[in-house]
């Protein structure tokens, strides 16, 4: 297995209303950094036969709101591979997004999707010999 820089993986997930946790069903940012957790986990098995370890975030920028009954899409995408430490760019945008003016269960698909939050961090994984 060889890291590939240019390397996405990319999860979709529906946003329930339990974590609506401010006005307007309004969902905490932390919501999109666990998103990025899960792509990384997954992106680290691909390249490294690991879930790795994230080491940190280099920047997050929070753009626009997430809220509940949204469909949420997170990609990770590998920019940098060093010894033991993986570069990693992260964007999540908005696809599908409620639409309670026209009833409880109506939504609409974005076209095109909201970018809502893109980070940029650091995931390490073990040595070669020690998988």
């Amino acid at each position: 297995m060889s890291p590939e820089v240019g390397l996405a993986v990319t999860h979709r997930r529906y946003v329930p209303h339990a974590h609506a946790h401010y006005g307007g069903s309004l969902v905490d940012g932390a919501y999109s950094l666990g998103l990025f957790g899960d792509v990384a986990t997954e992106l680290c098995v691909r390249t490294d036969g690991d879930e790795g370890l994230f080491a940190g975030y280099e920047q997050v920028e929070f753009l626009a709101p997430l809220r509940a009954g949204d469909v949420v899409e997170a990609t990770a995408t590998l920019v940098r591979v060093g010894t033991r430490s993986r570069g990693v760019e992260f964007e999540a945008r908005v696809v599908c997004r409620a639409a309670p003016e026209r009833g409880p269960s109506a939504a609409d698909v974005l076209d095109p999707p909201v970018l809502i939050t893109r980070a940029k961090g650091t995931v390490v994984v073990p040595p070669v010999g020690d998988k």
